[in-house]
């Protein structure tokens, strides 16, 4: 019992000492501003000529349709431009050539491309997209919830259906934090700051990279070097996927949708100890919302919104071994 008394008092000063060695996080987040701005010049730069491709666009009304856009240049968002504004408005998600796409994400070669909304017959990959983007919006407003005054690292993002009834963030803060029970109006605090960035319909920018720009991006997260070598591991062409939100970058598991102003009605719901982890005292937010497409009567959202205080079970995932450097070396975003 003294010896584990003696560790944690260690463990607690040494994380204190790290904190403040630590940048703040305006520095943190303009040095991955930098480089994921860098990368996205140098991957741009790779079409210097203007080359057309053609795009077929499927879905309601639309099978026959036939765009010719800018190769490396035009997203689906460019297409759904040439369409109508109910396009631009309503879309969400893409589907080219039958794998789902981010709807900034640059068309590379001629494709077949259908844009999803919440309310096709079948929502469920546009579904998904959107609890994955509310719970990259929580994290976005839980990392800097405490200005510089308290660390946060935000853990590996759970990926949880739907009908968990929540989404999830993990997140360790401040050691000094670790006896800290959130109160309802630090809950609405956290649901305040992710409402004016919903307000800001700030887009949620694509970016698939090589494992090494993506390290560099998070040179001050041993966390998120470690999620990085994961995601790259179980990532076909050994790449990972960053998107950025106004000034926050983020790694993300799957797709998100074009936009914070899709989100409409949005809540942050709990903050859950987890117990002590690796990284220090680990929490999991959760939240609930839905769509601006999609709306509850206050009645129905009350019911919804107890649902979402509970805490949703995670299972613990699969231990991965990450790539090797030579195998990182060889991504085609290097090419």
């Amino acid at each position: 019992m003294v010896t584990r008394t003696v560790c944690q008092v260690f463990q607690r000063r040494f994380a204190s000492t790290a904190a403040a060695l630590r940048p703040s996080t305006a520095e943190v987040r303009s040095q991955r501003n930098a480089v994921f701005s860098r990368e996205q010049a140098r991957q741009r730069a790779l079409y210097p000529r203007i080359e057309k491709i053609e795009v077929s666009m499927m879905g309601p009304g639309l099978d026959g349709t036939l765009l010719i856009m800018n190769k490396g240049m035009s997203t689906p968002l460019s297409c759904a431009r040439h369409l109508t504004e109910h396009h631009v408005s309503n879309s969400a998600l893409a589907i080219v050539d039958g794998e789902p796409w981010p709807l900034h994400q640059p068309l590379t070669h001629s494709c077949t491309l259908t844009l999803l909304t919440f309310k096709d017959s079948d929502p469920s990959l546009v579904n998904q997209a959107y609890w994955r983007s509310c719970a990259a919006l929580l994290g976005q407003v839980l990392e800097t919830a405490f200005k510089d005054d308290y660390t946060v690292e935000l853990l590996s993002t759970p990926e949880v259906s739907v009908t968990s009834g929540a989404f999830c963030c993990d997140v360790v803060f401040d050691p000094q934090l670790d006896s800290w029970t959130p109160s309802e109006e630090s809950l609405r605090s956290l649901t305040r700051g992710a409402q004016q960035l919903i307000h800001q319909n700030l887009a949620w920018e694509p970016l698939e990279v090589a494992p090494s720009v993506a390290l560099e991006v998070f040179s001050h997260s041993s966390c998120k070097q470690e999620e990085v070598e994961q995601k790259a591991a179980h990532s076909p062409k050994g790449t990972v996927m960053l998107y950025r939100c106004g000034d926050h970058v983020l790694l993300s598991g799957g797709p998100l949708v074009a936009r914070t102003g899709l989100c409409s009605q949005y809540e942050v719901t709990a903050l859950h100890s987890l117990g002590m982890g690796p990284w220090g005292h680990h929490r999991r937010a959760q939240g609930l919302s839905l769509p601006l497409q999609l709306q509850a009567h206050h009645t129905v959202w009350r019911r919804l919104r107890q649902r979402a205080e509970k805490l949703v079970d995670v299972p613990e995932p699969e231990a991965v071994t990450p790539s090797s450097p030579a195998d990182s070396a060889q991504s085609p975003t290097n090419q």
